[in-house]
């Protein structure tokens, strides 16, 4: 096993010999399996494993990024001189730089996150019986033609940063994940749903029987959809698909979009984007949370924050490079691969779940849409207008009437989040912890 601490502190080495004044090395070292069945017969089975290692150089205010998967100490140097080569060609940016060492996270031990399963790898032969599983759960619902996919996968990645500023620490994560896609009905009446689940653990994951007959169940309520009348009503968000909305919103306050003035909401720090009583809160610390991390990917500590609080939008998503150009510090929120530089990005998110049910939401709606898919996106990120393809049931007198497809939605994001209710059913192990989300008065275009 490739020792990923002295790979990265080999290549800070060469790199300093080849001529940088400051650089950072990010190594990766990693397996996947993918498992995928249909038929009941084994239809994809994939494995791949190996080391990536990416290096950012800066000399003086310039800087350059490059990555391979060759580690031998040769094909190093020439790395190095290769990526101070391209630095030299490149142009000024004054925010680009480490991080002053007094700025470094010094608690970096993230076993107590619990982001690895210490139990053994999966044997291949374990993820095709969990993918025949969900697939004959499936095929067991009445009305289900077919299921075009179901599979399982696993992975294990170790990573390394090393910093020429003194920071160096790694961790590894785990996960395994089983998905399943059924199909009802035939021709133009033809329909899809899914399920899925991906955990850190095998032992928290769902069971394939439950996650087949599920995506199953999703399918057959589907049979039979038609398209509204076109019109202005109220919309509930589906859990599944509510994290959307919050992704727009983390999409608005991203560094990047802020510096270049590119956000609908550039000038709305202090004011009130969500009802009162909402937060949107980012916890970094999670256990047995993919995204977790003790320190971000420019070495910076991560900590617990308020996005939105009560309401009022609190802060930027920012690195160390766009918190420069604004004029603030970072909030830790570095992420890169090894071919890139960092660049502002979330970890788990949480919006303040409500009191009410689904159900009470659509009762409360009376007559709306109930959306549970959605396709395409047309978001304006200078205006923050919205439209996208969505389908689901269509509910009167607050109960589900009949499914409905084809359909567009549309409206304006700060208007949408200023009124939405949210309900209870969020899903607490996921990175993004949204609930079902009511909004009022959007546009449907249907028949």
């Amino acid at each position: 096993m490739t020792d990923l601490a002295d790979l990265t502190h080999a290549l800070l080495d060469a790199a300093r010999a080849a001529g940088a004044d400051d650089a950072d090395v990010l190594a990766v070292d990693g397996t996947s399996v993918e498992i995928g069945v249909r038929a009941g017969q084994l239809e994809k089975a994939e494995r791949a494993e190996g080391v990536d290692i990416g290096l950012r150089v800066l000399l003086g205010r310039k800087q350059a990024t490059v990555a391979s998967s060759d580690t031998r100490p040769d094909a190093l140097a020439q790395m190095a001189a290769r990526a101070v080569a391209m630095a030299r060609e490149a142009p000024e940016d004054p925010h680009c730089g480490l991080a002053d060492p007094s700025q470094l996270a010094t608690d970096t031990d993230m076993t107590r996150l619990d982001l690895v399963d210490t139990g053994p790898e999966p044997d291949p032969a374990q993820l095709q019986d969990m993918a025949l599983e969900a697939e004959a759960a499936a095929l067991a619902v009445e009305g289900i033609a077919q299921v075009s996919e179901a599979g399982a996968g696993y992975s294990h990645r170790r990573l390394h940063l090393s910093q020429s500023n003194g920071f160096s620490a790694g961790y590894a994560r785990s996960d395994i994940g089983l998905s399943c896609v059924a199909i009802a009905g035939s021709g133009t009446g033809m329909e899809r749903d899914y399920d899925y689940d991906s955990r850190v653990f095998r032992s928290d994951l769902r069971s394939p029987q439950d996650i087949g007959r599920t995506a199953a169940l999703r399918t057959v309520e589907r049979l039979g959809a038609r398209r509204p009348k076109t019109g202005k009503y109220p919309v509930l968000f589906d859990e599944r698909i509510a994290s959307s909305l919050i992704g727009h919103l983390v999409q608005a306050i991203n560094g990047q979009a802020i510096a270049r003035g590119a956000s609908f909401l550039r000038g709305a720090m202090g004011e009130r984007i969500l009802p009162a009583g909402l937060s949107l809160t980012e916890d970094p610390h999670r256990r047995r949370t993919s995204a977790s991390k003790l320190f971000d990917a420019e070495g910076l500590p991560t900590a617990p924050r308020e996005i939105v609080s009560d309401g009022i939008l609190t802060s930027w998503t920012l690195d160390l490079a766009t918190g420069r150009k604004l004029g603030m510090p970072s909030t830790a929120n570095a992420a890169r691969g090894t071919s890139a530089a960092p660049r502002p990005a979330l970890t788990n998110l949480a919006l303040t779940q409500g009191a009410a049910t689904r159900a009470e939401l659509m009762a409360q709606m009376g007559t709306g849409l109930l959306v549970t898919s959605m396709i395409g996106s047309t978001i304006n990120p200078n205006t923050g207008d919205y439209s996208r393809g969505a389908s689901g049931f269509w509910v009167e007198n607050g109960e589900i009437a009949h499914p409905v497809n084809e359909i567009t939605i549309a409206g304006n994001l700060r208007e949408m989040w200023a009124g939405m209710i949210p309900a209870n059913d969020a899903r607490l192990h996921l990175s993004r912890v949204v609930p079902s989300l009511l909004v009022e008065g959007m546009t449907l275009a249907g028949d």
